[in-house]
């Protein structure tokens, strides 16, 4: 085991993307936990859009990341150390925001059961991934048999779940993805009705093809040109979920609004934002019907991961030029 604690640190908020600089790869001692506290050796750090959100000194749901501290990050990892009576060392535990950083010092954290679905599942299709879907989905998209459903991001790490979540509710799913690969992997592996590659093909038209009855529900992932194309054919009372708006997150000049906007006044529809921590006291609802799904093989997934904490930043940039399928994740160290 290390006997320091490496660690990246924000050296200065990003302009536009994410550039050599930005943060700072460390070495701290590694830390000691205190009365009641846990030593969690990190295994696998969650990388996510939000990351880059974290950064900047923008109006968000959570306090930026300070220029100097740990950058934010979700992580699963195993005890190390304990002087807590409720865990023992070996134990797996999901600490919430451990950071991006070989260790982590918590008075609490989420224990984990080792069974026949792989660790990476809890950080991805079980984890908070699995439940933006499931709630941002049904919670604010509030799918009915027989309507159209349209996915952004459809090969991605939500995107992909929340597509197949609104087949099992008997919907047609059209998704949008970056590649003709993901296209096929959307439709024969999650299972969509159609998917639309909007690096080759115009996603307006290909939608009024692929959705000849109009979109009752958008799960928007991107914004952006993909959501005005939506907007164009959204039906009367359309509900769209607004999980995120990647397309923009790198942006160094303010982002124009949706042309189609007035779509949303002329057909009575709802636009609704949601963050996934305003959900956590329901989360067993979430994984009881997850886990029902998973054994019942309803739901596929998958997950990419880069070893190596040292290749975290430049892993990052996956998420915004399409370099990923699935979840993507950063594999720290060896598992228990």
């Amino acid at each position: 085991m290390r006997n320091s604690n490496r660690q990246w640190r924000l050296k200065r908020r990003p302009a536009g993307d994410i550039k050599q600089g930005d943060l700072h790869f460390a070495e701290a001692p590694k830390p000691v936990p205190g009365p009641n506290e846990i030593l969690i050796r990190n295994v696998y750090l969650s990388l996510d859009p939000t990351n880059r959100i974290w950064m900047s000194d923008m109006d968000q749901y959570m306090p930026p990341v300070e220029v100097g501290d740990v950058m934010r990050g979700g992580t699963l990892g195993v005890v190390e150390q304990s002087n807590n009576p409720g865990f023992k060392v070996g134990d797996i535990v999901l600490p919430g925001l451990g950071g991006w950083q070989d260790y982590t010092v918590s008075a609490f954290a989420q224990k984990i059961e080792k069974g026949p679905l792989p660790l990476t599942a809890y950080m991805s299709v079980l984890g908070m991934t699995g439940a933006t879907a499931y709630f941002g989905l049904l919670d604010v998209g509030k799918p009915k048999a027989g309507e159209t459903v349209v996915v952004s991001a459809a090969a991605g790490a939500v995107g992909s779940i929340a597509g197949q979540i609104a087949k099992i509710k008997g919907c047609r799913v059209v998704g949008i993805a970056g590649s003709d690969a993901k296209c096929k992997l959307v439709t024969k592996d999650y299972g969509f009705d159609a998917c639309i590659n909007y690096k080759r093909e115009d996603v307006l038209q290909a939608l009024k093809k692929h959705c000849p009855k109009g979109i009752d529900v958008d799960f928007e992932n991107v914004g952006g040109e993909i959501l005005d194309a939506v907007l164009t054919l959204i039906n009367m009372n359309a509900r769209v979920a607004l999980c995120g708006l990647i397309s923009s997150y790198n942006a160094d000049e303010p982002v124009p609004g949706p042309y189609m906007f007035r779509n949303i006044l002329m057909k009575r529809a709802r636009v609704e934002g949601f963050i996934i921590i305003d959900y956590l006291p329901r989360i067993g609802e979430f994984i009881a019907d997850m886990s029902a799904w998973l054994s019942q093989g309803k739901i596929k997934w998958h997950v990419d991961v880069v070893d190596g904490l040292e290749h975290a930043v430049t892993a990052l940039d996956k998420l915004f030029t399409g370099g990923n399928t699935g979840k993507l994740l950063v594999r720290i160290g060896p598992e228990p």
